[in-house]
């Protein structure tokens, strides 16, 4: 058996946090027609439900973003680092779009946060998979 190492437990927590906070939003995003079915405020009650497990993901995510950087500082110059900060401005974006959706009172900042949140949510872990690679 391959031995555990601090490097697989970063990379673990990491993706980790990413599957629930991209993850999450699309299994969210698939729910809202049901759950508007159900009853006009059962989205709002399921998105603040799923906050309480998103947000602190975001923050694993970051955390463990450090921990990333720190881990592979030799490489922090040319187009990885490049490839880094356009991730971790994506990262930022995703943070901030989900604030603006989840204080958003209509429709449609509901939709344009929310579809802005999963586009850089999606863009973060695509970069994070090509900085892997």
């Amino acid at each position: 058996m391959l031995s555990v190492t601090a490097d697989t437990v970063r990379l673990f927590l990491h993706v980790l946090a990413a599957t629930v906070w991209v993850g999450g939003q699309l299994v969210l995003a698939a729910l809202v027609p049901v759950l508007r079915q159900l009853s006009p405020s059962a989205p709002r009650t399921a998105a603040r439900r799923f906050n309480v497990v998103a947000w602190p993901a975001y923050g694993v995510l970051l955390a463990t973003g450090v921990w990333n950087m720190v881990a592979v500082r030799s490489q922090l110059h040319g187009p990885y680092l490049t490839t880094l900060v356009v991730k971790l401005v994506v990262v930022a974006l995703s943070g901030v779009t989900a604030v603006l959706h989840s204080r958003s009172r209509t429709t449609v900042g509901l939709a344009v946060w929310g579809a802005l949140t999963g586009l850089t949510a999606l863009s973060a872990l695509f970069l994070g998979v090509l900085l892997a690679g």
